[in-house]
């Protein structure tokens, strides 16, 4: 029976890491790679078309850096990252477009409203001939979702029950321990 018991924990040592190996053998790094990660860089490149480096942070599901093609917008962008979270402010997203030396631009801040983005009609920036909601976004944009954590009833009750079966279970030791 003992044997038995060695013989299966020896050999699930040695194939949890193997398999483990296997799956990081898999993974393409580089300019070849599209639709990959590691370590919160993204890579949504279009091998044929110019690609572009953004940043999203904050309350999103999956935050960090993309390589995303030329032309891609906001949506786009929130899209590839999975959404918001919960606890983000969908009426304070900021894109922040920091300064750009050869196009001679200044750092500016644009506040966005999610709701904004997905439900009104576009507003056509007659002038540059692009929607103001969904802008396109530049090479080194960051894109932060802003938020706060939120607690729910579910969140105090699990508090509650965890804490009162703590205490039954110190009581019934304690008795257990008179008697």
């Amino acid at each position: 029976m003992n044997i038995r018991i060695f013989k299966i924990f020896f050999l699930s040592v040695l194939f949890i890491p193997a398999v483990s190996l296997s799956q990081v053998d898999r993974q393409k790094v580089g300019n070849d790679a599209v639709n990959t990660q590691q370590g919160g860089y993204y890579n949504y490149g279009d091998k044929d078309k110019v690609n572009i480096e953004v940043n999203i942070w904050g309350y999103v599901k999956y935050p960090g850096k993309y390589l995303i093609p030329k032309g891609s917008t906001v949506m786009d962008l929130i899209s590839y990252s999975g959404g918001p979270i919960t606890e983000s402010k969908l009426e304070d997203i900021r894109l922040f477009r920091p300064r750009n030396d050869s196009l001679k631009t200044k750092d500016k801040l644009i506040n966005l409203d999610y709701n904004d983005l997905l439900w009104e009609s576009p507003q056509i920036d007659r002038d540059n001939f692009k929607n103001k909601l969904n802008l396109t976004l530049l090479p080194g944009d960051i894109l932060i979702f802003t938020g706060e954590p939120r607690y729910f009833t579910r969140d105090n009750v699990n508090f509650i029950l965890s804490i009162s079966a703590l205490l039954v279970s110190i009581g019934i030791l304690v008795v257990s321990i008179v008697k």
